[in-house]
């Protein structure tokens, strides 16, 4: 049995293939054939259960699957029948015909992760939140394209790092001698704080939209808040982030620190004004005094909050023109926040009318117009006030509620319209101004 295990069936660039290496070599790939029939018919539909999977995408994982086993039958292979060859010597490693083949699994496998995490995970999860009334489609549209080339991102630096370990292609940028030691600064440096900073990226997305956005729909969380929390996050993460890519790029802490201190007069100086920004976009993410929907007025210009960054915040006015404004003029100035503690806001339409005129009827036609309007809130309801006898008419104030404040100028203009036409139907006349001019002559 011995010798026939042994016996000799043929050779390949002088290696001898005998009949033990050729039967490990047909077990592993039937072993193989068999793992991938079955992860086809069983495994892949119980993970794709519930989901939309086209056709298209269908192929495409299947090709990427078959690629993998393909690759993985070479392997077994070339183990099996000892076929390890050196394709090119280089000066500090040898290029073999296993470890490309192992290079290709590796990428196979990251393509295949990659449409695995995008098309089921992220896909699944923004498809769920499609039906919810108080989702916005379109922002989770463009919120699943940011995941998804986030993590194609990562999943392909991990590629670049794994080259650069296994092919030994990393390359020293610079040296230098700190403390009697040489401390040498690679192409790898820079890709892991590249990598750190993705993974901080895919950190903040997992606790914001994935981990928090559920906590928020539970407890009915309003639009400002939630966009409070998410930056006080991202602005913990970045940093922690931020002090990992000096620690891997070999960047001396305690230096940055000492030379902050030692020009931390002259920053001050002359970035008062931008320190005062940070400080009080700090304030604002804290206080909430404004928050993301807000709708404000400053210096006689209304808009509605989009942004609140950590030097200015972004305002779109009626005009849908964006207007930055710097965040200490939120904090330290003058401004109308129209919703800050109710979204319901009273507006006034002034009108007088002649005198002799029927104040009862006026009163009448006044609310039935405000009424008939669409955009007006009925509670609280709207109510009319005889303000004063005018020298040439009877003045009144129309008050009504809207929620609708960005367009409120338009609102006014269907009422006084609507106003008109209500007193051209019960003959109430709108006096102008008249004035008698006598000359006298001597």
């Amino acid at each position: 049995m011995k010798e026939l295990w042994q016996y000799h069936l043929f050779s390949i660039a002088e290696q001898s293939i005998t009949v033990g290496r050729a039967v490990i070599a047909v077990v592993a790939i039937a072993f193989l054939f068999a793992a991938y029939r079955s992860i086809l018919k069983k495994f892949f539909p119980k993970v794709f259960l519930g989901t939309e999977i086209s056709s298209t995408e269908s192929k495409i994982v299947t090709s990427l699957l078959r690629g993998l086993v393909i690759l993985i039958f070479i392997i077994a292979i070339v183990l099996a029948l000892n076929q390890n060859r050196v394709i090119y010597k280089f000066a500090s490693f040898d290029l073999t015909v296993l470890l490309v083949l192992k290079a290709l699994v590796f990428i196979q496998i990251v393509r295949l992760s990659d449409w695995f995490v995008s098309n089921v995970f992220i896909h699944n999860y923004y498809a769920s939140r499609q039906g919810n009334k108080n989702s916005d489609n379109n922002q989770n549209s463009n919120s699943e394209m940011s995941a998804r080339r986030l993590v194609q991102s990562i999943f392909y630096v991990v590629v670049l790092l794994y080259a650069l370990n296994n092919f030994q292609i990393d390359f020293t940028l610079f040296s230098r001698e700190l403390s009697g030691n040489i401390v040498e600064f690679k192409f790898s440096n820079i890709v892991y704080a590249i990598l750190i900073v993705l993974i901080a990226r895919l950190l903040i997305w997992g606790v914001t939209n994935v981990f928090l956005h559920n906590i928020y729909l539970r407890q009915q969380i309003d639009l400002g808040s939630q966009y409070a929390v998410n930056q006080i996050i991202k602005y913990i993460v970045y940093i922690m982030a931020i002090i990992m890519c000096f620690n891997v790029l070999g960047i001396d802490m305690n230096l940055i620190l000492g030379g902050a201190a030692a020009l931390l007069v002259g920053i001050g100086l002359g970035l008062q004004q931008t320190f005062n920004d940070f400080i009080s976009g700090i304030v604002i993410l804290f206080e909430r005094s404004v928050s993301v929907g807000d709708v404000l007025e400053i210096e006689d210009t209304v808009g509605t909050v989009k942004k609140i960054g950590l030097r200015a915040s972004t305002l779109e006015t009626r005009s849908n023109i964006s207007m930055v404004v710097p965040n200490h003029l939120l904090v330290n100035e003058k401004v109308i926040n129209w919703n800050h503690y109710n979204d319901k806001v009273r507006f006034e339409i002034q009108i007088g009318v002649a005198y002799g005129s029927d104040t009862i009827l006026i009163k009448k036609l006044l609310v039935e117009a405000v009424k008939e309007n669409p955009y007006v809130v009925n509670f609280p309801a709207p109510f009319v006030r005889f303000q004063s006898f005018g020298e040439s008419s009877l003045d009144f104030s129309l008050y009504f509620f809207s929620r609708n404040y960005m367009v409120i100028e338009d609102i006014k203009s269907d009422i006084r319209l609507e106003i008109d036409r209500l007193f051209r139907e019960n003959n109430v006349s709108i006096p102008f101004p008249q004035s008698e001019i006598r000359i006298k002559r001597d």
